[in-house]
């Protein structure tokens, strides 16, 4: 696999549930993330952000947006699928994270925000050249 001979892409590798497809695409979708000023315009880039319609100091936020490369989205949310199946045996802040929204909100929506989760800790593997660490998800 190529992926993991790439250094950004077995970093990548690292964050729990996303394969070597999704790798491949998050690294080359972002590069090295310098692009992108912070880790929600690299989330919106991809469409994972909710909708905004603010107007007199109150913000409305909608569902998400759906814009950017809809295969990656698809990949992410996948992803989010897959730990949240795995959740039983999944450890750490993020796993925490995970449970307490589940007891609030749909599946649906937890996947979509675990989806954009998934993608801001990946735009911070890139831009800090840091490895995922399980302790250090939420």
């Amino acid at each position: 696999c190529q992926v993991a001979d790439d250094d950004l892409g077995s970093r990548l590798l690292s964050i729990p549930c996303v394969g070597p497809i999704t790798a491949s695409l998050l690294a080359v979708e972002m590069g090295d993330g310098k692009q992108y000023r912070c880790s929600r315009d690299f989330a919106a880039s991809v469409g994972l952000v909710p909708k905004q319609y603010s107007t007199g100091g109150k913000a409305n936020l909608h569902g998400i947006s759906k814009r950017g490369d809809k295969h990656l989205r698809q990949l992410l949310v996948q992803c989010s699928r897959v730990y949240m199946q795995r959740l039983d045996h999944q450890k750490g802040a993020l796993a925490d994270w995970v449970r307490s929204l589940l007891s609030r909100r749909h599946s649906n929506v937890v996947a979509c925000a675990l989806a954009n989760k998934l993608a801001r800790i990946a735009w911070a593997i890139a831009a800090h050249h840091t490895q995922y660490e399980a302790g250090s998800g939420a």
